[in-house]
């Protein structure tokens, strides 16, 4: 039986995958195999087919539905010779330069099928934590120094011990799923892609602080992505990984996904429990911290998917050998997810380190447009905007840091030189306003007058004014926002001021230079 592979992420739907999958079955013949995958992570050729022979798999994209015959004739189902032919996906400059520890199976397992999952590595890491005791777990996670991929970066060892060490009635695992920045996909990857290596990390998690439920929460936007992990859950049911024993442990662990309706300020720790508990999503004060007082009022972790995605290859190959890649105290790997007018769009996982400049100009092969970049936004839509100058940035949280930027969720979208730097920060503002949730004064407000403030100074009304005045409405939103969202607005609002100061200034009226 020949085995072809056709993925079904969503960034191969949106161009065709599942009518290639369909050419395929109707044209390959009865001896071959379709098997649906998530994506590689090469955004740019898919939908991206592979064929298994014995010299490996072998790769064609991007592959249209009219393709299918042209391939079949030039011998597709022994790896042929084709205009489309990539060859062995892993010997790809884009794939041969990645590090892959968290993405290691994206694109090459069923989503679906334990056994598969099994054969490639997975439960490895679970099962040398039943072996452990919840300390030895958690001082493991600790020694690896995993910090959280979702933007904030705290250490997830001490977050799980603090957890660890609070008394209440239930503990809780919590994993924000909810990924709203701009040009960020890696969330969803790992939920269509390898959602057994999310409930792997959960349950680790929960047997190392002394917690028997988890919670997924996703957005309605991944429609997708949450019947996929749904499936995945039942399946990890019936077949003994979650539930009143896993794994005939006699430990308990359960796992249920919420979908939210999608509000940006839902991705922060505390909105995103209030809407778990069925509340409107609005930030808490804090303290206390969820580790203390989380969920239903109880201690609660809470991660982003990518840091317990990555927890099982951590007890797997051991803390030392996650922690030997990196930089400084950015430990381990990144997938790093370039978007915008990029040639190569995709996610790209490495150890931390990279500059930014080898990620937009080697990795992803500059802009699509051709054209020069002029900036790119690392860290979503609140993070800034770093010039060609800041290339030698190392994609390291205390590089971005001293630099005024942001890692955040690992989000890059590139800019060629004809964007309008003005508009872009205008847009930061107007982000806030719409996606606040209401609760503190300066983003609420503060945001608000931020849109009004950029308009005058676009428009030439005493620009040097105003401009003092957005300065200082930037300082009220970073210090005295009651979370990130208020708190990180002025990052890409201040680094366009600063490095892009000619696109604030308001171009001549065509009609007043004329009857001059």
């Amino acid at each position: 039986m020949i085995r072809l592979f056709v993925p079904k992420d969503v960034s191969a739907l949106a161009v065709g995958a599942d009518a290639v999958a369909a050419a395929l079955a109707a044209q390959a013949g009865a001896d071959v195999q379709i098997i649906r995958t998530g994506s590689r992570g090469m955004a740019w050729l898919e939908p991206m087919i592979e064929v298994e022979t014995p010299g490996g798999r072998i790769a064609y994209g991007p592959v249209s539905a009219r393709d299918v015959a042209g391939l079949l004739t030039a011998g597709l189902l022994s790896g042929g010779d084709h205009a489309l032919r990539i060859g062995r996906p892993e010997d790809h400059p884009f794939m041969a330069r990645q590090t892959r520890l968290t993405f290691a199976r994206c694109g090459i397992v069923d989503p679906l099928s334990l056994e598969d999952y099994r054969a490639h590595g997975g439960l490895d890491g679970l099962n040398r934590a039943l072996a452990m005791s919840a300390p030895e777990v958690v001082a493991e996670v600790t020694a690896s120094g995993l910090r959280g991929r979702g933007g904030a970066g705290f250490p997830t060892g001490i977050k799980w011990k603090t957890v660890a060490e609070a008394t209440g009635n239930r503990k809780y695992i919590v994993c924000n799923a909810d990924e709203g920045d701009s040009g960020t996909f890696a969330d969803r990857m790992i939920l269509e892609g390898d959602p057994f290596c999310l409930i792997e990390g959960m349950i680790i998690a929960g047997l190392a602080v002394g917690a028997d439920k988890g919670f997924v929460y996703s957005r309605s936007e991944y429609p997708h992505a949450n019947i996929t992990f749904a499936a995945a859950i039942e399946t990890a049911r019936a077949a003994g990984l979650i539930g009143a024993s896993v794994l005939g442990s006699g430990r308990t662990f359960d796992l249920e996904l919420r979908v939210g309706a999608g509000a940006y300020v839902c991705g922060e720790e505390t909105a995103l429990l209030e809407s778990l508990e069925g509340k409107r999503g609005m930030v808490r004060a804090k303290p206390p911290l969820p580790a203390h007082k989380g969920l239903f009022g109880q201690p609660t972790v809470i991660n982003n998917l990518v840091s317990l995605a990555s927890v099982p290859v951590i007890l797997a190959k051991g803390a030392k050998a996650y922690a030997d890649f990196g930089l400084g105290r950015s430990r381990g790997t990144m997938p790093i997810q370039i978007a915008g007018n990029a040639k190569h769009t995709g996610l790209f996982e490495a150890a931390f380190g990279i500059t930014l400049g080898e990620i937009i100009e080697t990795v992803a092969g500059g802009t699509a447009s051709g054209r020069p970049v002029k900036a790119v936004q690392c860290g979503g839509p609140l993070g800034a905007y770093f010039p060609p100058s800041l290339f030698d940035t190392p994609y390291d949280y205390e590089a971005f840091t001293a630099r005024d930027g942001l890692i955040g969720h690992g989000g890059i979208v590139v800019f060629d030189d004809t964007v309008q730097m003005g508009a872009q920060a205008r847009f930061a503002m107007e982000f806030c306003a719409i996606e606040s949730c209401g609760k503190c004064t300066p983003c609420r407000i503060g945001s608000t007058r931020g849109v009004e403030v950029l308009d005058k100074i676009m428009a030439g009304d005493k620009p040097q004014a105003n401009m003092v005045l957005l300065e200082d409405l930037c300082q009220t939103l970073k210090y005295g926002s009651l979370c990130a969202l208020g708190g990180f607005t002025p990052y890409p609002v201040l680094s366009a001021v600063k490095h892009f100061p000619l696109d604030f200034i308001p171009a001549p009226d065509p009609a007043n230079a004329a009857a001059e």
